[in-house]
């Protein structure tokens, strides 16, 4: 097909049909892997930032919202409280992105798992549905929170303005939604329509100091709002039918027209090949981008005292001046550097502290001596897919170098994790909480899904 056939070819139709289906279709064996593994990776997620900030007032919000709710209520995730469906869901999210630890697709700029998992979950435990019900819908979201972005193109929205985390979440959590509670075929469409009302989010979450509003732009928003399509469209809720193929529909505007928009790649191979393999695990308590140069200096550590350093230069591709100079702390390249050096480690903890990038002396004197600098060298060549890597280069006060060159970070797509290291990444992350038997109970349950006749199963596990 030509690129002009491309653009002019109708995407509704198909994938309306693929998520109207999506209970009941077969699925490759590989997929279903794939997604009991990003419902782990989540869940664990959950556990280890139930008591972080964005989680600690989502949760308090959802509560004195809907909190003694007792019709369509659910759980939040990660403790035993309750809330209305849609506050529960948006909580949940919240806590699942409560720190710089869940998944994320590098090709989309989306973080999927957060409310997509959680709107599945709480779906599943209000109606009473099974843990199969549970993996065919996150496999469903998970198709949409990758597509769209890229669909519309990433370039096209980064000059808009309008952030693609915002965007995935609310379609994966809108298909999710619709999957779950089987609507009709010919209901997705307005379940489509209130998703595109509600896709919003702006890059502004760059600027943000406390996760709080970047929680809510990557996750709450999107669980709540897509959530909220799926169900308007069940109450009955109309809409614009074709808005994805109207001439003068949301996603034939001008901002997504032209460009880097693959409009085509929204239905491609649906059912045949899945976002799930351009889905990365973060190995480190870090931002995505971070995570080459954090492996480097991790690698470097056990020949270098904090006290012979003079300088670190770390080079990377992308946009290195935000992990230059993020006010946030997983995110900030030279706090995550100085922390490293001084405890010849780094912990999930101290990753996200605050407190210690804005008020620990040893480690102010040490981001003094870190830059981190742009290698063009390791761009991506146009058309590729994206990667990450890093140069992480320490000059000691001797005059000797210590030099390292990441290439890869294993979790990333290109070097996916195996089964076994994403298990161990989730009990390192859920022990510390749940206790080593309940943590395995998790990792256990979550390999057996399909066998779990209530998926509320999972909430109870997790609830603390």
């Amino acid at each position: 097909m030509t690129a002009a056939l491309d653009e002019a070819a109708p995407v509704g139709p198909a994938l309306c049909a693929y998520i109207a289906r999506s209970q009941t279709t077969a699925i490759p064996k590989s997929f279903l892997s794939l997604g009991r593994l990003h419902i782990l990776d989540t869940l664990a997620s959950i556990v280890a930032c139930r008591d972080l900030a964005p989680a600690r007032l989502a949760r308090d919000f959802a509560i004195a919202q809907s909190g003694d709710a007792w019709q369509n209520a659910a759980t939040i995730l990660g403790t035993s409280a309750t809330a209305s469906l849609s506050d529960a869901a948006f909580a949940s999210a919240m806590a699942a992105h409560g720190a710089e630890i869940n998944d994320f697709i590098p090709s989309a700029f989306v973080q999927p798992g957060p409310a997509v998992v959680s709107v599945a979950l709480a779906l599943a435990e209000q109606r009473g549905l099974s843990g199969q019900a549970v993996l065919r819908a996150v496999i469903t979201g998970y198709e949409l929170a990758g597509r769209m972005p890229k669909a519309l193109g990433i370039g096209n929205l980064r000059r808009a303005g309008i952030a693609n985390h915002g965007i995935g979440p609310v379609f994966g959590a809108g298909a999710a939604a619709a999957s779950i509670l089987g609507l009709a075929e010919d209901r997705i469409p307005d379940a489509l329509a209130y998703c595109v009302q509600q896709a919003g989010g702006s890059w502004q979450w760059l600027l943000d100091v406390e996760h709080v509003e970047k929680s809510f732009v990557f996750a709450g928003m999107g669980a709540r709002a897509g959530l909220n399509a799926a169900l308007m469209a069940e109450a009955g809720f109309t809409g614009v039918r074709d808005s994805l193929d109207h001439p003068e529909g949301w996603m034939r505007s001008a901002i997504f027209t032209g460009g880097d928009a693959d409009r085509a790649g929204l239905i491609e191979g649906l059912g045949e090949r899945t976002e799930l393999i351009h889905t990365a695990y973060k190995r480190y308590p870090v931002g995505g981008p971070t995570q080459p140069a954090v492996k480097g200096l991790l690698d470097l550590l056990p020949d270098l005292d904090a006290k012979a350093v003079d300088g670190v230069r770390i080079e990377m591709p992308g946009r290195w001046q935000a992990f230059r100079d993020a006010a946030m702390p997983a995110l900030n390249l030279r706090y995550l550097t100085a922390i490293m050096l001084i405890d010849r480690r780094l912990d999930f903890v101290s990753a996200q502290s605050l407190e210690r990038m804005s008020g620990d002396a040893a480690v102010h004197a040490l981001m003094a001596k870190v830059d981190v600098v742009h290698d063009p060298a390791q761009e991506t060549p146009p058309g590729q897919p994206r990667t990450e890597s890093a140069r992480v280069i320490v000059r000691l006060k001797d005059g000797a170098i210590r030099e390292v060159y990441v290439p890869h970070v294993t979790g990333f797509p290109s070097h996916p994790m195996d089964p076994g290291e994403v298990e161990a990444k989730a009990l390192e992350l859920m022990t510390p909480r749940l206790g080593a038997e309940r943590a395995q109970a998790v990792v256990s349950a979550v390999a057996d899904i399909e066998t779990l006749p209530q998926a509320v199963v999972l909430a109870q596990l997790i609830a603390t």
